[in-house]
């Protein structure tokens, strides 16, 4: 079992940059497959990225691929989501959960899930 806290979140200019933080504590960290999903007000939960236990492979959704970019440290027990050039589009609340699974755009396949933090791109 691993517990996860976001962070990060705000109001950002589109166009603008943000950096999402999450927070892991618990003995299984290193061991678990990270991933990010986001869901807008009137939408489908969509998966994000993904990144794999070692933090040496990484998964997107062909639609974000190139703007957001997932990394973590083991060290600190955290995994960031870097956004760039954002769009009213991106606006929702962004979870991270882990998996046992990589990659998995499967939100049944995550086990663990923080309490999401908002993101809100307007002018």
């Amino acid at each position: 079992q691993v517990q996860l806290t976001e962070s990060g979140g705000g109001l950002v200019q589109p166009g603008g940059s943000l950096r999402l933080s999450c927070a892991a504590s618990g003995p299984t960290f290193t061991n678990s497959n990270m991933g990010w999903f986001r869901q807008a007000p009137g939408k489908e939960r969509e998966f994000v990225a993904a990144i794999i236990s070692t933090g040496t492979r990484t998964y997107y959704t062909d639609s974000l691929k190139g703007r957001f970019t997932i990394s973590r440290d083991n060290v600190k027990n955290m995994v960031f989501l870097d956004m760039t050039n954002l769009t009213p589009e991106d606006t929702a609340v962004y979870y991270c959960g882990a998996s046992y699974y990589f990659p998995t755009t499967n939100q049944n396949r995550y086990y663990s899930w923080g309490q999401g933090t908002q993101v809100t791109v307007s002018s």
